[in-house]
């Protein structure tokens, strides 16, 4: 069993030395990377073609990787914005990894990018661990998915810079308990800004391109308690996912708008 742990810290800590310095070259040629995590069927990919559709109309230089066990259909839909898209086929591995991400960044992302948006893979729990070199890290929900999903994967709630609501249209047709939901996200992460979306009617349109924006012009994001928790216990790897520590960000909490719900800082 030691053997195990011993082997799994020690991928964890290369991805994460891996991951700075991926944030640092990205951050130096002026690149904001965002990771987008959550749970197969959310809508994650629905609201990143109408962010990256918004992000060409006002002329914002934009690309995106999307991640997937098989298949390139989510980046043939991501292709539609007018994009430059790129998909990661990972061949079973549950999570990307930063050398994956890096392989991509060296070889395909075009010079003057602003904003790389990553899709992640379909799942709360493998890709929490892994630092990607990301500025911002995003979990999005369904109303589908029920209110208490912050709790059942406390790390992955944990550790988002900004939470997203998809699907709210429906809200009220399946039940969502939002008060709830919002209870449960207060409960992991304190703080944390809680935007909701509905790519259906347009409600939050633009407010995850604005977020990233804000970060790339230079604003704060906010800083989860679980972050600031590892950073105490002196993690090595202040932006990164090493050993059992989570992944932190040095910077204090951005301002919240009218978009969002719940507490915002």
């Amino acid at each position: 069993m030691c053997k195990v742990t011993d082997l799994r810290q020690s991928v964890l800590a290369r991805n994460d030395r891996g991951a700075q310095d991926l944030r640092e070259e990205l951050v130096a040629r002026g690149t904001v990377m965002v990771n987008l995590l959550s749970s197969p069927g959310s809508g994650k990919t629905a609201l990143l073609e109408s962010e990256l559709g918004l992000a060409r109309l006002r002329g914002v230089p934009v690309a995106a990787l999307t991640a997937d066990l098989a298949t390139e259909n989510d980046a043939t839909r991501l292709a539609r914005s007018g994009a430059p898209v790129r998909q990661v086929l990972t061949d079973g591995l549950c999570h990307l990894e930063s050398a994956m991400v890096r392989s991509h960044v060296d070889s395909w992302l075009p010079e003057g990018t602003h904003l790389l948006f990553v899709e992640n893979v379909g799942n709360l729990v493998c890709p929490a661990s892994y630092d990607l070199g990301e500025s911002l890290r995003v979990v999005l929900a369904s109303v589908t998915e029920g209110e208490d999903k912050p709790l059942k994967y406390p790390t992955a709630f944990g550790l988002a810079h900004l939470v997203v609501v998809t699907k709210h249209d429906i809200a009220q047709a399946v039940g969502f308990d939002e008060p709830a939901f919002l209870a449960a996200v207060a409960q992991v992460n304190p703080g944390v800004e809680v935007v909701v979306t509905s790519s259906r009617d347009g409600e939050g349109a633009g407010v995850l391109l604005e977020r990233a924006l804000a970060v790339h012009a230079g604003a704060a994001v906010h800083r989860p308690v679980m972050a600031r928790t590892a950073v105490d216990h002196g993690n090595p790897h202040p932006h990164g996912h090493g050993h059992t520590h989570p992944h932190p960000d040095p910077r204090e909490d951005g301002a919240g708008d009218t978009h969002s719900v719940g507490h915002t800082h």
